[in-house]
C-alpha cells in the first residue's frame, strides 16, 4: 500500500472516530434504597398534569395566569432563549460559512512613482464566494463544542419545567395558606361575638350581684384574647395576598381568592409515586442534571482535541478585472487557496491544565448528578411520611374536637344547675377553641402534603428534551 493510500485511510479514521475523544458516559448506580420504607409510596408512577390534579377553577385560573406573568419564569424562559441561541452559533461552526464580497478601488500614481514616468491611473475589481479559516474537523472538537451547548440547552430547558413545577406547588401552597388564615379569622371572630355575648350577660349579672369579678375579668381576658386572634390573622391575610400577588405576576382579583372551607377546598387525586428508580425519569430538576453531566464529558473531548493539530481552511473563487464593464468577461476568472496547520509544540502546561480542570468538572457533574437524585429521594419519602403522619394526626384531632366539644357542653349544663363555677366553663370553651384552630391548620398540613408530593415527584410537566435541530 502507498504512503499516499496510507495516510488517506488515517486521516479518514481520524474524522469518523473524532468525537471518540469524548469518555463515554458508563451508568452510575442508584445512591438511593431500592424502595421506600413508606407503604404509601408504592404503585405505578403518576403522569398527571397539573390541570388535572387541581380541580379547583380558581386556582386553575390563577395557576395559568402565574405560568404567563411570573417574572422569574420570564427570566427562565428567556435564558433558554439565550441559550438556543449560543448553541446554534456554537452548532453552525461544523459547516464552512460563505461569504459574497465585491471590491472596487482606483488609484492615481504620480509621475515620479510611474514606471514609464508619466501619471498613471490604475483601477482593480473584484467579485469573490469564498471561506475564512473553516476548521476540519478531524478531532472531533467542533463537534464537542456542539454538544456541549446542546446538552446546555436541554438542562436550561429542563431547569425551566423544573421551575414550573416549583411555581405551581408554591402557589397552591400560598392559595391554601390564606384559606387557612381566612378560616382561622373566621373562627376568630364568631369566637369573639360569643365571647362578648357573654360579658355583657355577665356585666349585668355583677352589677346586680349575682356574678363574681373574678368571672367578669376571665371573660374580659378571653374576649382580648379573640381580639389578638383576629388582629393576627387579618396581618396573615393581607401577608398572603402579597404572596399571591408576588407568584403570579399580577393583582389577584377577590374573585379568584378562596371561600371554601379547607375540608371542601380542594379534592387531590392520589399520586402513586413508584419506586426511587423512577425519579430519574421524572423529575426535570435531575434529567438537567443527567445533560449536565453530558456536556461535562463534551467538554473533555474539546479539552483532548487541543493537544492534536488543527487544519483550517481559506478559499475564494471568482472573478476580477481591471475595467468595471469586462468584470464578467470570459478569462477573467480568479481563485485562492489557503490551507493552514497549527501543531501545538510548547504550551507551558495549559492545554493539560485546561484537561485537569475538563475532568474535575465532569467529576463535580457526575457527583453532583447524584446528590440530585439523593436530594429527590429524601423529599419524596419525607413527604410520604408527611402524608401518613397527617392522616394519622387528622383523626385523632377530629376526636380531640369531639372531645371537646363535649366537655364544653356539659361544662355549660353543669354550670347553668349551679353544679360548677363559669371558670370551668371558659376553660372547657377555651380549649374547644384551640382544638378548633388544631384541626383547622391539620387540615392545612394534609392538603400541603399532597401538593408537596406532586412537586418531589416531578409535576405533571415533560422531561424529556425536545429535538431543538
Amino acid at each position: 500500500m502507498s504512503v499516499r493510500a496510507i495516510s488517506f485511510s488515517a486521516l479518514t479514521l481520524a474524522i469518523l472516530s473524532g468525537c471518540q475523544l469524548a469518555p463515554q458516559q458508563e451508568a452510575l448506580n442508584l445512591p438511593v434504597p431500592d424502595a421506600y420504607a413508606s407503604e404509601a409510596g408504592k404503585g405505578q408512577v403518576s403522569s398527571l398534569k397539573w390541570q388535572q390534579f387541581f380541580n379547583d377553577e380558581k386556582l386553575k385560573t390563577l395557576i395559568s395566569q402565574s405560568l404567563e406573568h411570573n417574572k422569574d419564569l420570564q427570566i427562565a424562559a428567556l435564558n433558554v432563549q439565550r441559550v438556543r441561541g449560543l448553541y446554534q452559533i456554537q452548532d453552525s461552526a461544523l459547516y464552512p460559512s460563505l461569504d459574497l464580497n465585491a471590491t472596487g478601488s482606483r488609484q492615481r500614481l504620480p509621475a515620479d512613482l510611474s514606471a514609464s514616468g508619466q501619471p498613471q491611473i490604475s483601477s482593480q475589481y473584484s467579485a469573490t464566494v469564498g471561506m475564512t479559516a473553516y476548521e476540519l474537523d478531524l478531532w472531533g472538537k467542533v463537534r464537542n463544542q456542539s454538544e456541549q451547548a446542546l446538552q446546555t440547552l436541554y438542562s436550561t430547558q429542563l431547569s425551566e419545567y423544573s421551575m414550573q413545577v416549583s411555581l405551581i406547588s408554591e402557589l397552591a401552597n400560598a392559595w391554601l395558606n390564606y384559606a387557612t388564615d381566612q378560616q382561622l379569622l373566621a373562627l376568630a371572630e364568631e369566637t369573639l361575638s360569643s365571647q362578648q355575648a357573654s360579658l355583657s350577660l355577665t356585666q349585668k349579672s355583677v352589677d346586680l350581684g349575682a356574678a363574681s369579678e373574678i368571672t367578669l375579668e376571665q371573660l374580659k381576658s378571653t374576649v382580648a384574647t379573640a381580639k389578638v386572634d383576629i388582629a393576627k390573622y387579618q396581618r396573615l391575610l393581607k401577608r398572603d395576598k402579597n404572596a399571591l400577588d408576588l407568584l403570579v405576576g399580577k393583582t389577584v382579583g377577590q374573585d379568584l381568592l378562596p371561600t371554601k372551607e379547607l375540608n371542601t377546598l380542594l379534592d387531590l387525586p392520589a399520586v402513586p409515586v413508584g419506586l426511587p428508580s423512577d425519579l430519574l425519569t421524572q423529575r426535570p430538576d435531575i434529567k438537567a442534571a443527567e445533560h449536565q453531566l453530558f456536556a461535562a464529558n463534551a467538554n473533555i473531548g474539546i479539552a483532548r482535541a487541543a493537544f492534536y493539530p488543527s487544519i483550517s481552511l481559506t478559499a475564494n473563487a471568482g472573478t476580477a478585472s481591471g475595467d468595471l464593464s469586462n468584470l464578467f468577461d470570459a478569462g477573467s476568472g480568479t481563485w485562492s487557496f489557503m490551507p493552514s496547520v497549527n501543531l501545538p509544540i510548547f504550551t507551558m502546561g495549559r492545554n493539560q491544565a485546561n484537561l485537569d480542570v475538563a475532568n474535575a468538572e465532569q467529576q463535580v457533574a457526575v457527583t453532583t448528578y447524584q446528590q440530585k437524585i439523593q436530594q429527590a429521594f429524601r423529599e419524596v419519602a419525607d413527604v410520604l411520611a408527611d402524608r401518613e403522619g397527617y392522616n394519622a394526626q387528622l383523626s385523632a384531632l377530629e376526636q380531640l374536637l369531639q372531645s371537646r366539644k363535649v366537655t364544653y357542653d356539659l361544662s355549660q349544663a353543669r354550670y347553668d344547675k349551679g353544679v360548677d363555677s363559669f371558670l370551668q366553663v371558659l376553660d372547657a370553651q377555651r380549649t374547644w377553641y384551640s382544638a378548633r384552630q388544631q384541626l383547622i391548620t391539620g387540615q392545612q398540613a394534609l392538603l400541603a402534603s399532597q401538593i408537596n408530593l406532586y412537586k418531589a415527584v416531578g409535576g405533571g410537566w415533560p422531561v424529556t428534551a425536545p429535538n431543538v435541530k
